[in-house]
């Protein structure tokens, strides 16, 4: 590291601890003058009133030095504008957000990050996950299986490593060796909640621990609302899987589409308190409703690609038919028989076209003649169960039932 480049990093690590973020007139000071700069200015009380304002309760605590080492203590470092891992395509959302109007969307000066993923990377392709803290089972499960299934195909996780939603998503990421990225509201040093202490640990080692408070920040409840907006900017998408009617995560939701991202909300039962605020998501049409994996891809994804395939569902064996033969295949009964002029009459088809379609059915199996009329036609029964020797010794293989003909034509059938 040269010196020019130490320098900056003690400025930057400076500027982190003496400004609570979001510090618009901070950054604005840093765009005019450079970080070195502002942090001159700032620590000798010439700064602007804009800035002063925002960094003179704290401008005598010059302590870069000592910051960076509690965080390499830690195994962590800083991440800055500058540096090539500086996840710059992501965190243009905030400028455009400033100019906008959306002064408390401002950006983060630098970030100090613990893991060894690169945070460029790691943004490439993203989602958040969040949702409440006391979350039930169904939500945690669901939480930690859509992670698990984003991260096979690629997908980075975000969330705020709280109990809860944010907890069951970054181990669901875990479970499925991807990576998985931990916003917090304190310092990188502080492991918070006491209770994800070691979750924290594996979220560094598969992707990142970051906060943009400095070493020995403790958590404050204005800081998680200040942090969500780092949650929605560094993902493509933000996913609310449980919130309440008042819940931090309809925070997340709101800054995520303030920033042009996309949002997702997952459906849960309408009798649940914990479900209520994805579904006023809904409801206000804020959120994109999404039940699987593949639909959250979609919603992410680039036009004409990542398209989410249909839904898998059962066919009958009377799908194909057209609306005719189906009126006449609905008028024939169970047990007994009824004749063609009989079901002429329950179906309302002439009784020519019934002569001609019944027939059809019995060549699709649907039909069959019984002495007292036409039926439906029974299911067959099924063949004794013979297995067969598959080619290794001692295993059998189940017999392979035959496949029914395909349905003819409508016109096929004969005069009966």
């Amino acid at each position: 590291m040269t010196p020019g480049e130490r320098e900056l990093l003690l400025a930057r690590a400076y500027l982190l601890r003496v400004a609570e973020p979001p510090a618009l007139g901070l950054t604005r000071l840093i765009a005019e003058v450079g970080p070195v700069g502002a942090a001159r200015l700032v620590r000798t009380g010439e700064a602007p009133p804009e800035t002063s304002g925002e960094t003179d309760a704290r401008g005598d605590l010059w302590r870069p030095e000592e910051d960076l080492a509690s965080a390499e203590s830690v195994g962590a470092r800083l991440v800055t504008p500058e540096h090539d891992e500086w996840p710059s395509w992501a965190f243009n959302a905030f400028d455009l957000a400033v100019a906008r109007g959306h002064h408390h969307l401002v950006g983060p000066l630098a970030l100090w990050v613990r893991g060894e993923a690169r945070l460029a990377d790691l943004a490439e392709r993203a989602v958040s996950i969040v949702g409440a803290r006391a979350a039930t089972d169904y939500g945690e499960c669901v939480a930690g299986e859509l992670a698990n299934n984003l991260v096979q195909h690629g997908i980075t996780v975000v969330s705020g490593a709280a109990y809860g939603i944010d907890g069951a998503a970054h181990r669901g990421a875990l479970a499925g060796d991807g990576p998985t990225v931990a916003f917090l509201a304190c310092g990188i040093d502080i492991g918070y909640p006491a209770g994800h202490r070691l979750l924290l640990d594996h979220v560094a080692k598969s992707g990142a621990v970051v906060s943009e408070y400095p070493p020995g920040t403790s958590a404050a409840r204005h800081r998680f609302l200040v942090r969500n907006r780092l949650i929605a900017g560094f993902s493509d998408g933000t996913v609310v899987v449980e919130a309440g009617a008042r819940s931090g995560s309809r925070n997340t939701a709101a800054t995520a589409r303030t920033l042009g991202r996309v949002v997702m909300a997952m459906p849960g039962p309408v009798t649940s308190a914990m479900s209520v605020g994805c579904h006023a998501l809904l409801r206000e049409q804020e959120a994109d409703l999404v039940t699987r994996v593949a639909e959250v891809i979609e919603s992410i994804g680039r036009f004409g690609t990542d398209l989410a395939a249909e839904p898998k569902v059962a066919r009958r064996p009377t799908d194909d038919l057209d609306p005719e033969t189906l009126r006449v295949f609905d008028a024939l009964p169970l047990r007994g028989g009824r004749s063609p002029e009989e079901v002429a009459r329950d179906s309302g088809v002439p009784l020519n076209r019934v002569r001609a379609l019944l027939p059809t059915l019995e060549l699709a199996r649907l039909a069959e003649r019984h002495p007292e009329g036409w039926r439906c036609a029974r299911p067959p029964r099924p063949a004794p169960n013979k297995p067969n020797k598959s080619p290794r010794a001692g295993t059998m293989a189940p017999a392979t039932p035959a496949r029914p003909p395909p349905l003819p034509s409508a016109g096929a059938g004969i005069r009966s």
